[in-house]
């Protein structure tokens, strides 16, 4: 009698370890630190009750930020107002090369009309990414790219067709060698700065936009507008002053290039 009560004992004992252990309950015990006691109902149910916990084992739900990404700022789109400017420019090249070769005097309108308007949403682009803080890396790389295509552009178109002189008639060079100064300046530059970018900082800022280079752009608009205006006969006059003011530019940009370049070298004998 007491030899089968001992055994039905230790089978109970063994019986309560092995569900201790692979219960659920005993999972959840180890990782928030309550203990879990067994205890059998009436209809031979195992069911678990609650002795001790310790409260700073609390089980919390957490959740991880990098399941959730952050939400889109107006400053990563892509399609932003001055973006879509910018690349209006850039749609306008080809527009501005099919005028130029249009005769009569609707194509010099036309002509000079699309330059105006690209020379104008360049400063339009650059105001609006300031003033409305849609500022965005595409915006900020296409920017110059879309000004410099304008600019070769129409550079090369004006040297395709040798403007007359009064005194000298057609001079096939006379806008040959500035366009050669201006295009050249902005083809190093371009370089320049795609070099400085990959370098320490201060490189980067050696290189960043000065007034010598704004005052360069704005001659250099000026210049182009009238020169496109000049193509019509009844303006012819103002070949003149359109000639001047690209020496003008070109000598700038040359200038600013030299600046820029003293102001590198610097920064590398530091």
């Amino acid at each position: 009698m007491l030899r089968s009560s001992l055994a039905s004992l230790i089978v109970d004992l063994n019986l309560r370890r092995m569900l201790r252990l692979s219960s659920p309950a005993a999972h959840l015990s180890r990782s928030s630190g309550c203990v879990f006691a067994p205890r059998h109902s009436s209809h031979k149910a195992i069911t678990f009750r609650v002795q001790r916990c310790r409260p700073h084992h609390r089980v919390t739900p957490s959740f991880s930020s990098s399941s959730y990404p952050p939400p889109p700022s107006s400053s990563s789109k892509v399609l932003t107002l001055p973006t879509v400017l910018t690349l209006c420019r850039v749609a306008a090249v080809p527009l501005l090369v099919a005028t130029f070769y249009v005769d009569g005097w609707w194509g010099a309108t036309a002509t000079t009309s699309i330059f105006v308007a690209a020379a104008v949403t360049d400063w339009l682009d650059g105001y609006l990414a300031r003033k409305m803080k849609l500022g965005s890396a595409f915006g900020a790389f296409l920017d110059p790219v879309a000004d410099k295509l304008m600019v070769a552009a129409t550079l090369i178109l004006l040297c395709t067709k040798p403007i007359d002189v009064a005194v000298l008639g057609p001079v096939p060079w006379l806008l040959t060698v500035p366009s050669i100064a201006i295009i050249g300046r902005e083809i190093t530059m371009s370089a320049v700065r795609e070099w400085a970018a990959s370098q320490n900082g201060k490189l980067l800022e050696a290189v960043a936009v000065n007034n010598l280079g704004k005052w360069k752009t704005a001659t250099q608009m000026t210049a182009l507008t009238i020169l496109l205006a000049s193509r019509d006969r009844s303006v012819g006059w103002l070949v003149a002053s359109g000639a001047g003011l690209l020496y003008v530019s070109a000598g700038l940009s040359v200038w600013s290039l030299l600046v820029y370049m003293r102001m590198i070298w610097k920064v590398l004998l530091k």
